[in-house]
């Protein structure tokens, strides 16, 4: 008489096998899935445009292109050592303007355009609506205490949970064009962006580029303009 399937006894060892099969498999699919995973930048943006006034440079008003231009700097900006970050930010710029047909003047050269670009960023020890207590009875941020009423009505205190803050970032780009020979801005735009990102060449990318979205005829108003950037 054949056993009943159900009643052979499974191995323990081939049980442990195919346990530690199915976890490598969900491991390897959870580092896949990771990998692929992309961050939001959300960004706040404003632009202006005021390419109007016919020029060399645009004789219908507004410039198509291929445009040359060249970078130029507040005095804060010359100075060490926000120079090297300047030089940083200005290749990220360049970038950008780049993929709208938009290109540095060679050294010498002149070109009918100027454009500045400046950066700022806040780091807050936690987000704007975050309570800075740990509870209703804390008495600060880290560990705090906790009153109740114990027997015979004696006030007794216990230690409350660390309480843990992440910091908070509000960065701000903005660019400004303006023709070379008068000075006066033809463009300007800034993007906003709010969170808990820590600072990287591929978030200030994608602000740039969120800015610089619709040149040289931007979209009136306000407008929120979200950047996938992969992790």
């Amino acid at each position: 008489m054949s056993a009943d399937p159900a009643t052979i006894p499974v191995p323990i060892a081939s049980l442990a096998q195919r346990s530690a099969r199915c976890l490598a498999l969900v491991l390897a699919v959870f580092t896949l899935s990771g990998c692929a995973s992309v961050f939001l930048v959300d960004n706040q943006v404003q632009s202006f445009a005021r390419w109007s006034e016919p020029s060399a440079a645009a004789p219908q008003g507004l410039p198509q292109p291929p445009q040359t231009y060249r970078f130029e700097r507040l005095p804060s900006q010359l100075q060490s050592p926000r120079a090297g970050d300047q030089n940083t930010l200005e290749a990220w710029a360049a970038e950008a303007l780049t993929q709208r047909g938009w290109t540095p003047a060679a050294a010498g050269v002149n070109s009918p355009w100027v454009v500045e670009v400046s950066a700022s960023s806040l780091r807050l020890p936690r987000a704007p609506w975050e309570n800075p207590w740990p509870g209703a009875w804390g008495f600060g941020a880290g560990f705090g205490s906790m009153a109740h009423v114990g027997p015979g009505g004696h006030v007794l205190w216990s230690p409350m949970f660390m309480h843990m803050e992440t910091p908070y970032h509000q960065r701000e780009v903005s660019l400004v064009i303006r023709h070379a020979a008068t000075g006066r801005v033809a463009y300007e735009t800034r993007a906003a962006h709010d969170g808990r990102w820590n600072s990287s060449p591929a978030l200030w990318r994608a602000m740039l580029d969120a800015a610089l979205q619709g040149f040289p005829n931007p979209a009136p108003g306000a407008r929120q303009v979200n950047i996938e950037v992969p992790r």
